[in-house]
């Protein structure tokens, strides 16, 4: 029994422990296997390469399949809380990284699907103690999360005025202008208001081709808003002014007060 821990203990270190020579070993050699396979199946999706060597790619796919779920048992046998590493996000990534190898054997094609394991490379942040990072990764984060109503409120703004702009099209121009329905209309604002400008629907009258240019405007006005809100957000102090404290003079509030008096 003791034996059989210590064997859990040792897969455990070099598995998820990247502090030591041995998981740091493992994880760069997983990184570049995990590099190769998506160069495998990137290089697959070229006619005149899969033509020619085809098979031995699909090979060398499934031999690369069976390894990472060999490592991928290995990792749910030694975890501590197995339930807690399959649902987790590596967990999770880790599945999805050795599907698409099987299912291409029912389902051709899907082993293009493969190209999620680019994903596992973000283990790399173990690897080179990257942790650092992590607390500016985290304050981009909150900087999202404080400013979520904001950007709600524009993205409602921009909803309606895409379908308020799309169902006008649609009277200007009608089938003639290739204008078929509203949600055509609809895309071909979404697509004029962020500027893509596909052109294969395009105004023929000049009142539409006014709305359209005074779309384009707004477009450009308004395509920096996101930014600038995220932006603020993540200028802003950190630290809330304590209580009793005026948040823009930093002066406490009662000094006011007696100063009125």
């Amino acid at each position: 029994m003791n034996r059989r821990k210590d064997l859990r203990e040792q897969i455990y270190t070099i598995i998820f422990e990247a502090d030591t020579r041995a998981g740091r070993t493992f994880d760069l050699g997983l990184i570049i296997a995990i590099l190769f396979s998506v160069v495998l199946v990137m290089l697959d999706s070229i006619p005149g390469i899969h033509n020619d060597w085809g098979s031995w790619l699909l090979g060398a796919e499934l031999l690369i399949t069976v390894l990472f779920s060999i490592e991928y048992l290995l990792r749910l046998y030694s975890a501590r809380r197995p339930a807690r590493y399959a649902f987790s996000f590596y967990g999770v990534v880790d599945l999805l990284a050795i599907i698409p190898g099987y299912a291409s054997i029912f389902f051709p094609g899907m082993h293009f699907l493969s190209t999620i394991r680019i994903l596992r490379v973000l283990r790399i942040f173990r690897i080179l103690k990257m942790v650092q990072f992590m607390g500016e990764g985290n304050n981009l984060f909150q900087a999202l999360k404080r400013s979520r109503y904001k950007i709600t409120v524009f993205l409602t703004t921009v909803v309606t005025v895409v379908v308020f702009v799309g169902s006008l099209m649609y009277l200007i121009e009608g089938q003639q202008g290739g204008f078929t329905s509203i949600p055509k209309s609809i895309y071909w604002a979404i697509v004029t208001m962020t500027t893509v400008g596909y052109g294969d629907i395009a105004p023929l009258t000049p009142l539409g081709q006014l709305v359209a240019s005074l779309l384009m405007i707004i477009g450009y006005s308004i395509i920096a808003v996101p930014t600038g809100i995220v932006t603020s957000e993540m200028i802003r102090p950190q630290t809330l002014p304590a209580e009793g404290f005026c948040p823009c003079c930093g002066k406490r509030r009662d000094e006011d007060i007696n100063k009125t008096e």
